[in-house]
């Protein structure tokens, strides 16, 4: 029995029905082989068996009053998971189905993504079972700052610096910081993604969405290929399918789908960003309501049926696990020669191995969005220094370290036996920075 195998059964048996997190262990440690038959100083300092615990994991009450006058409570979390390479970093996502499990994936993942940016920032992840969906800004200010009066305990600039995710854009941000700021007494870099008023950066909202074109240009260039007269399809309509489109459509492509948890649309002649910036951005509004405006446009309920789009390259930005094994082969049947994740692990065990089969290629979400914290680390370098970097620079600092997480995976990858394998590249070189930091820090 492989050490790595031992590893993930004692995770299996410590953390029971814990299904998201025993996925995202499962994928990393299996890629390991490779590294830990060379490492053997690995296993005698147990760096496995540490690196899947998390150094902290904080579950808490969030009591408030709605606007009918009703008293709601909701569960909060935030788990940090590793701080070998600096403080934890990683974002807060508010949605229904919230839970431990969720949170953990999340904040594993982030420790390699993290690491690949090259940038001094540890891994965690929090948020809460909140639904901002449908209430009052009232109502989620009211949230937000009792989130926070629990949450601000717990993190600071050089402790744990939260940042958004799904269900936390800058409105949620901005009551956040805001009472943060309140209960402290301080105004510090202890949040990103916040106003560009009050210290935010520039291209943080573009950034996840941005990166990941960044990275998947890279790997079809690679192999004499490019976005210039291909064919889109994205899931997803927040901040990273939205902004994935853009630059995917300044690269010359045609992105013809985007979608919420309700349905998706499909434009033949191409999707018009700016209706989709007014529904989603301005108006809060969902996807279906782009087929109401644009006749070439049709709205499909369920998400599923996007994946048989006939595309180039698929682009799934919306949740976990939302392209499965039918929906891989589909792709792969339709000529799909590219699979970028801009979500988090939102490619089944399945589907990733049908890709891998057909030759398609594949970049994981560890390497490929890895834009937005990367982009959240420059807001905690401005905010240090009490600067303000034009958009053009974060832009090009974004786009050197997106390339340099490309060479370096596909290197690592090579170097071990690989080759052309990312997902593999990407755990291994994340893993090989935050082990090696372990190791010369002791047992801690």
């Amino acid at each position: 029995m492989s050490y790595a195998y031992e590893v993930l059964q004692k995770v299996i048996e410590r953390n029971p029905g814990e299904a998201e997190f025993h996925q995202a262990v499962k994928e990393v440690l299996e890629t390991l082989e490779p590294l830990l038959n060379v490492r053997r100083d690995y296993r005698r300092a147990g760096i496995l068996e540490r690196i899947v615990e998390p150094e902290r994991q904080i579950i808490f009450r969030v009591p408030w009053v709605d606007d009918q006058g009703k008293v709601q409570v909701n569960r909060g979390y935030r788990v940090e998971f590793n701080s070998a390479i600096g403080p934890y970093k990683g974002g807060l996502r508010f949605h229904p189905s919230v839970n431990l499990a969720i949170i953990k994936f999340l904040g594993f993942e982030q420790i390699f993504k993290n690491s690949l940016t090259g940038t001094p920032i540890g891994a965690g992840k929090g948020g809460s079972d909140f639904d901002p969906k449908g209430r009052s800004d009232g109502e989620v200010m009211r949230f937000c700052q009792s989130f926070m009066t629990e949450l601000y305990r717990h993190i600071g600039p050089n402790t744990d610096v939260p940042a958004g995710d799904i269900g936390v854009g800058s409105r949620e941000i901005g009551y956040m910081f805001g009472q943060y700021k309140r209960i402290k007494n301080t105004f510090e870099g202890v949040i990103t993604g916040k106003g560009l008023t009050y210290g935010g950066s520039l291209v943080r909202k573009e950034a996840t969405g941005y990166g990941l074109i960044y990275l998947v240009n890279e790997m079809l260039e690679d192999k004499h290929m490019s976005f210039e007269g291909a064919t889109v399809v994205i899931s997803g309509s927040g901040n990273v399918a939205i902004y994935a489109a853009e630059k995917a459509m300044e690269l010359g492509a045609k992105v013809v789908t985007m979608s919420d948890s309700n349905g998706y649309i499909y434009d033949a002649q191409g999707i018009n960003l700016d209706t989709v910036k007014l529904i989603k951005e301005v108006n809060r509004g969902r996807i279906k309501e782009y087929a109401a405006i644009h006749s070439t446009a049709k709205h499909y309920e369920g998400y599923d049926g996007i994946w048989s789009i006939p595309c180039d390259i698929a682009l799934p930005c919306a949740t976990q696990n939302e392209l499965n094994g039918e929906s891989a082969k589909i792709l792969v049947k339709n000529g799909c020669v590219a699979v970028g994740e801009g979500a988090n692990m939102p490619t089944s065990p399945e589907a990733v191995e049908i890709f891998r089969e057909n030759k398609v290629l594949f970049a994981p979400a560890k390497a490929a969005n890895a834009g937005g914290v990367a982009t959240s680390a420059l807001e905690m370098s401005q905010n240090s220094l009490r600067l303000s970097w034009s958009f053009e620079e974060v832009d090009q600092k974004l786009k050197d370290i997106m390339v340099s997480i490309y060479k370096t995976i596909s290197e690592v990858a090579k170097e071990y036996g690989c080759e052309g394998d990312l997902i593999a590249g990407a755990n291994i070189a994340g893993f090989i920075k935050v082990a090696d930091s372990m190791l010369v820090q002791g047992i801690v």
